[in-house]
């Protein structure tokens, strides 16, 4: 399951990577906050498996923490596939042949139902919806599911593809799709964020 991190770690740990190893003052001299706030950090990200800690013995002097990033925060560093993925997603659609782009994206597409499928194994469409949206979530999808109506709601708070959407609405169209097989049910994309809504509303219904 990827690790949700707070929006001052990502900076923090960039900090603490770039000088290898450090105590909580040097932190505290190089960012400019209190003793208090580096322990509160450095707590959270160590829960996280992010920071480790290790006891220095130097001199005569008494031992003092030091920490470093670990390979996981050093991950959580690298996590960002944006340009890559812009880039990919435009070289695709680039491509002249139309048989040979359609290929393309129908095996993107079989990775991505591939990918989900083997977690959706609900004999009800509620069951299958539950499962897909936890199956989301591992993978770092801030959704819910809406099951005050008759039919359960898929609702992605955020889109996951929002800056590669906003230059080809193309990606909404092919997740639709995906939900569609997973599901094993007709998929509507109810609301959008590229429409200016707060969340993605997907409606599944059976198909008849």
């Amino acid at each position: 399951m990827k690790t949700a991190i707070e929006s001052g770690d990502r900076e923090f740990l960039e900090v603490l990577h770039r000088r290898e190893a450090a105590t909580v003052h040097e932190l505290c001299d190089q960012m400019g906050v209190t003793p208090t706030a580096v322990r509160q950090r450095l707590n959270r990200l160590l829960g996280l498996g992010m920071v480790s800690r290790e006891t220095v013995r130097a001199g005569r002097g008494r031992p003092h923490h030091a920490y470093r990033v670990t390979e996981a925060g050093r991950k959580e560093l690298g996590d960002n596939y944006t340009e890559l993925a812009l880039i990919l997603w435009r070289e695709l659609r680039s491509i002249r042949e139309p048989e040979v782009r359609e290929r393309i994206f129908d095996r993107v597409r079989g990775a991505f139902i591939r990918q989900y499928a083997t977690a959706v194994r609900g004999e009800s469409l509620s069951d299958r919806v539950s499962e897909l949206a936890a199956a989301l979530g591992e993978r770092g999808f801030d959704v819910e599911v809406d099951d005050s109506g008759d039919l359960p709601i898929l609702r992605e708070n955020n889109c996951p593809y929002l800056e590669l959407a906003s230059s080809d609405s193309s990606i909404c169209e092919m997740e639709q799709a995906v939900f569609e097989q997973v599901l094993g049910a007709d998929v509507r994309l109810a609301q959008c964020c590229l429409e200016g809504h707060s969340c993605c509303e997907f409606h599944p219904v059976p198909y008849h």
